[in-house]
């Protein structure tokens, strides 16, 4: 028997959703993985987990808005 153009249709779209809810799937679980081994493996950039200024970034701060209020 010869399917109609209407089974055809809904076979397509049926493949088609399947094969990008898988794509959509593997992509999260590799994008999860890649996450864990980075925060596993990954090395830690010293003072990336102090965002506080230190002593050289407010006194470069301060001499900057000195010598801005200064041209005003």
């Amino acid at each position: 028997m010869e399917t109609s153009l209407f089974n055809q249709g809904i076979t397509l779209m049926l493949v088609g959703m399947g094969t990008v809810f898988a794509f959509l799937t593997i992509l999260v679980l590799a994008m999860s993985s890649m996450a864990a081994i980075a925060i596993r493996f990954g090395t830690e950039v010293p003072g990336s987990t102090n965002n506080d200024p230190g002593d050289e970034e407010i006194a470069a701060i301060s001499a900057a808005i000195s010598q801005h209020r200064k041209r005003r």
